[in-house]
C-alpha cells in the first residue's frame, strides 16, 4: 500500500511538468504585490563645489517595450543600433535641483517631452549639468543651468554613444569634445538570409592561454563590419551656445582625456585585426596625445590583440598599461609596465614598473617604483605625496606605500589582508587642485580617512587624521546612533568639522544631512519617505552563530510582524545566499551585515515573504575557506553543505522554525550553490536557483574565484558541477533563467541544459525562461512573473508541505 500511495504522488507530481505550458505574465500575490509595486525614490548626486544636489528620478522597472528595441550584440557590447547608445542603459525621466546655500529645491524646466535622460556630468565649475537625452532615432546632447534649473538643447540627435558617454567636458567648463555619428556612415549588413562564402575559421599557433568564457562575440566577416560601423565616431568641439567644430576624423575612438591643465587630449582607437574569442576590450589600441587644435604631439602607446593570457588572477598583459594623465601636475602621464611579462607564475623580485612621462614627451619616461606584488593602483595627492597599491590575488594582500614622485623615496604605509574588514583604514579624502583634477587632500602632511568601520562589536564609521611624515592616526569622529545607521559620505569641511552623511533605519529611507562633528548640529538635505510602510512592524535582527569547524558566520533574520513563537506554530524559513572566497579562517568569519540597514525588499531576495508568514534568512554567510595552500574549492561541497547546516541549526535553535520545511534560493552564483545543495544534502524541501551555470566544463579556464583550468583539476570542476550530480537532484527546484543573459558563463544554455537532465531523470523541476532579459531583470512584467513563480512554488512545496 505504501508503494502504491508514493507512485500516486509521483505520478501526480510530474503529469504537469512533462508538457509545455502555455503561461501568460501573472502578478503576485496581494502581500507581495503592493511591496514590489511601488515608487521608486529618486537617486542623488552632488556637484563637485559641494552647492548643489541633484536628484534624478526614474521609472521602478523598464517595460516589455524597452527590452525589445533592436538590439545587436557584438564584440561584448549589446547596443541598440537605431538610437547609437547601449541596449542596457537605465534611463531617468525628471530632474531637480536643489541648491544647498538656500535650502530650495526646483523642478529643472524645458526638460524634453518624455525623457530618456542619461549619462549626467556636472561642469568643471559645477555651474552646468549636462545629459543625454535619447530619442527614437538617436541620442542628443542637453545643458542644466544649475541656478536657474533650465535646460536647453545643445546637439541633435547624432550623437554616438555605442561605447558609452559621447562627450568629455574640456578643462576650463567652455566646451565639450563630442563623439558625432560619421557623415558617411555605412549602413548595418543583414546578413541574415546571406549565403555563405566560406567557412569561418580560427586557428592557434601553440602558445598556452587562459581566455574565461566570453559572450556576445563577433561571430564573422559580417559581425566585423557591423562593429566597425557602430563604433566609429567623428570628434567635435561644441562650445555652449551649440556651436560645432570639427576636430579629428571619423576613426573607432574608444577614450578621450584632457590634460590636468587643458592643452592636450589623450585619445585611444581600436585597430584591426578583430577577434572572435575576446571582446573588444582586448582588440589591438593605438593611444596618442593631441593638441587642443587635433595635431599629434606623440604617439604613447600600442597595444597589440590579447588572445593570449597567462593563468592566474595576477597575471596580465605585456606593455604599459594604466596609462593616464597624473592629476597632480599640468601635462604629465603614467603608466605601469610588468617585469614578469605579465606572468604571475614566474620568480621575480619585482613584478611591476610605475613611470612618469612629462609632456611633450621628447624624452625617455622616468622610473618611479617598482613593486614586488601586481599593482593595483595610484592616488596623486601633491608632487611630494602619492599612495601607490599593490596586491596579490593569491594571499589577498594589499600593500599601500606612500611615495614621494620628486625623489622617488617610498615606503610602506600599511600591508593587510584586503578581506579583512576590521582592519580596513578607509578612503583618503579627496579635494579638487588648481587643475580642478581630484587629488588626495593634505594639509601640513596630514590626510583624512573616511572608513566604514566594521569590527566583531558591529559598524561605527569613522573620521581618521593621518600624519604621512609621522604615521601616526588621531581619531576625530566615531558615529554611534543607536538603532540607526550613518554613512559618511563626504568631508564638506573638515577644518570646520562639516560633513555630508546618509541616516537610515530598518524603517527610516536613507536621507542626506550636512552635520557637524564639532557640534553635533545637523540639517536634513533629502526628506525621502519610506516607500515600504507595509514592513514597519516585522521582526529583524543580525544572528551570529558557527560552522561545526568554528568559523563564524552571520546572516540577517526576519520574522512576521508580531510573530510569538510561544502562541504560534513554528515557520517556514526561506535562506538567500552567495559564496564567497577566502584564505583563512578569520576574515571568512567577519560580518559585516547591520541590524539598521534600511529594509529595502526587491527581486533580488526572499524578504517579501516575510509579509506571508515566512521566516526569512537573508545575506546568510557561506564562506568557502582554504588555508594552508589548499585551494578554496578543493572543499567547495563540504563546506557548503556545513554552512546551510549551521544556518538552519542557528535559527531552529531560536526556536522560530520548522525544519523540516526549510528553502534555499540564490542567484547567479547563488544559484549554482542552491543546485549543489539540493543535489548533496537533505536539509532543504525545495530551492529556487536564478540565472545560474551548472556545467562547469562549460567554463573551462577559470569561474568566480577558480584560477585552475578544468585540466588542472578536473575532479573539482566535475564534483562542482551540479550537471554532473543530477541523478543524485531529487529534492523540487524552481530554475529561472533570462533568455538573453550577458554575463560570462551564465548563458541561458546552461539552465536549459540542467533542466534536460534533471526532467528525463526524474527530478522534480520546473524552469522559466523570461524573454529578452539579462543576467539582472528589469522588465515589470517579467519581475512580477518571477515573483509570483516563486510564490506560487514555496506555498506548494514549502508553506503547505
Amino acid at each position: 500500500m505504501k508503494y502504491i500511495y508514493s507512485l500516486y504522488i509521483f505520478i501526480f507530481f510530474w503529469l504537469p511538468i512533462y508538457a509545455q505550458e502555455n503561461v501568460t505574465y501573472q502578478k503576485p500575490s496581494a502581500e507581495i504585490l503592493q511591496l514590489a509595486d511601488y515608487t521608486a525614490p529618486p537617486s542623488v548626486r552632488m556637484s563637485d563645489d559641494k552647492n548643489y544636489f541633484v536628484f534624478q528620478y526614474k521609472p521602478t522597472y523598464k517595460t516589455l517595450d524597452e527590452l525589445t528595441q533592436d538590439e545587436v550584440k557584438l564584440g561584448g557590447l549589446r547596443i541598440n543600433p537605431v538610437t547609437n547608445i547601449s541596449s542596457t542603459t537605465t534611463y531617468f525621466n525628471n530632474l531637480k535641483v536643489k541648491s544647498v546655500r538656500t535650502n530650495t529645491e526646483q523642478q529643472v524646466k524645458g526638460l524634453p517631452e518624455n525623457p530618456k535622460i542619461a549619462q549626467l556630468s556636472f561642469s568643471p565649475n559645477s555651474k552646468q549639468l549636462v545629459f543625454t537625452n535619447t530619442t527614437a532615432k538617436g541620442v542628443e546632447l542637453w545643458l542644466v543651468d544649475l541656478a536657474s534649473a533650465e535646460a536647453k538643447k545643445l546637439t541633435e540627435d547624432d550623437l554616438n554613444s555605442n561605447l558609452g558617454s559621447p562627450f568629455t567636458w574640456y578643462k576650463d567648463g567652455s566646451k565639450l569634445l563630442i563623439s558625432k555619428l560619421p557623415s558617411n556612415r555605412k549602413a548595418l549588413i543583414d546578413s541574415s538570409k546571406d549565403l555563405p562564402e566560406g567557412p569561418i575559421v580560427s586557428s592557434s599557433d601553440g602558445q598556452v592561454s587562459q581566455l574565461r568564457t566570453y559572450q556576445d562575440l563577433l561571430k564573422n566577416p559580417h559581425d566585423e563590419a557591423n562593429f566597425e560601423s557602430l563604433i566609429t565616431s567623428e570628434l567635435y568641439a561644441l562650445d555652449l551656445s551649440g556651436k560645432q567644430t570639427k576636430l579629428m576624423d571619423a576613426a573607432m575612438y574608444i577614450d578621450q582625456s584632457f590634460s590636468p591643465n587643458g592643452e592636450f587630449i589623450l585619445i585611444s582607437t581600436l585597430k584591426k585585426p578583430f577577434s572572435y574569442v575576446v571582446p573588444y576590450s582586448r582588440f589591438p589600441q593605438e593611444t596618442a596625445v593631441y593638441d587642443l587644435s587635433g595635431q599629434l604631439v606623440k604617439k604613447v602607446n600600442e597595444v597589440p590583440l590579447i588572445e593570449i593570457m597567462p593563468k592566474g588572477f595576477s597575471s596580465t598583459r605585456k606593455g604599459k598599461r594604466n596609462l593616464n594623465w597624473r592629476a597632480d601636475m599640468p601635462a604629465s602621464l603614467y603608466f605601469v609596465e610588468a617585469l614578469d611579462e605579465g606572468d604571475a607564475f614566474k620568480k621575480v623580485e619585482f613584478r611591476d614598473e610605475l613611470f612618469t612621462w612629462k609632456a611633450p614627451f621628447n624624452e625617455n619616461p622616468v622610473s618611479l617604483m617598482k613593486v614586488a606584488d601586481r599593482f593595483s593602483g595610484v592616488l596623486w595627492g601633491d608632487q611630494n605625496h602619492a599612495l601607490v597599491y599593490s596586491r596579490w590575488y593569491d594571499t589577498r594582500n594589499l600593500k599601500t606605500f606612500l611615495l614621494n614622485p620628486q625623489t622617488t623615496e617610498s615606503k610602506l604605509l600599511s600591508e593587510r589582508n584586503y578581506q579583512d574588514v576590521f582592519s580596513d583604514p578607509g578612503s583618503v579624502h579627496t579635494e579638487r587642485n588648481e587643475y580642478g583634477s581630484h587629488v588626495m587632500f593634505i594639509d601640513n602632511h596630514k590626510t583624512y580617512w573616511v572608513g566604514a568601520g566594521y569590527t566583531k562589536d558591529g559598524q561605527f564609521p569613522f573620521i581618521e587624521e593621518l600624519n604621512l611624515k609621522t604615521n601616526q592616526k588621531k581619531r576625530l569622529y566615531t558615529s554611534n546612533l543607536p538603532g540607526k545607521k550613518e554613512t559618511i559620505y563626504d568631508l564638506l569641511d573638515i577644518k570646520k568639522g562639516d560633513i555630508l552623511v546618509s541616516i537610515q533605519s530598518p524603517t527610516l529611507f536613507p536621507n542626506y544631512f550636512a552635520k557637524n562633528i564639532k557640534t553635533g548640529k545637523q540639517s536634513a538635505i533629502t526628506e525621502i519617505a519610506n516607500p515600504f510602510q507595509e514592513l514597519e512592524n516585522i521582526h529583524k535582527e543580525v544572528i551570529s552563530y558557527k560552522r561545526k569547524d568554528g568559523v563564524d558566520l552571520s546572516g540577517t533574520l526576519y520574522l512576521p510582524a508580531g510573530y510569538d513563537k510561544n502562541k504560534q506554530e513554528k515557520l517556514p524559513l526561506l535562506i538567500w545566499a552567495y559564496p564567497r572566497e577566502f584564505v583563512d579562517k578569520n576574515t571568512a568569519g567577519q560580518s559585516t551585515s547591520n541590524p539598521n540597514d534600511f529594509t529595502f525588499p526587491s527581486y533580488g531576495s526572499f524578504i517579501y515573504w516575510v509579509s506571508k508568514g515566512y521566516a526569512v534568512l537573508d545575506n546568510a554567510a557561506f564562506p568557502i575557506i582554504g588555508e594552508g595552500g589548499k585551494e578554496p574549492n578543493d572543499t567547495f561541497i563540504e563546506q557548503l553543505v556545513g554552512n546551510a547546516e549551521a544556518a538552519i541549526d542557528a535559527v531552529d535553535g531560536l526556536g522560530y522554525i520548522d525544519r523540516k520545511r526549510v528553502a534555499v534560493g540564490g542567484h547567479s552564483y547563488g544559484a549554482f550553490m542552491t543546485a549543489n545543495l539540493l543535489s548533496h544534502s537533505n536539509l532543504f524541501a525545495c530551492g529556487i536557483a536564478r540565472s545560474g551555470a551548472y556545467n562547469r566544463t562549460l567554463t573551462p579556464f577559470g569561474f568566480q574565484s577558480e584560477q585552475r583550468n578544468y585540466w588542472d583539476v578536473p575532479d573539482v570542476y566535475n564534483t562542482m558541477s551540479p550537471f554532473m550530480q543530477a541523478d543524485k537532484m531529487k529534492t523540487p527546484m524552481l530554475l529561472i533563467h533570462g533568455a538573453a543573459d550577458n554575463n560570462p558563463g551564465t548563458f541561458t544554455l546552461q539552465t536549459e541544459r540542467y533542466f534536460q537532465a534533471l526532467k528525463n531523470l526524474g527530478a522534480p523541476v520546473r524552469m522559466v525562461l523570461l524573454p529578452n532579459e539579462s543576467h539582472g531583470y528589469q522588465a515589470k512584467e517579467n519581475i512580477f512573473h518571477v515573483l509570483w513563480e516563486q510564490d506560487q512554488f514555496l506555498e506548494k512545496y514549502l508553506k503547505n508541505k
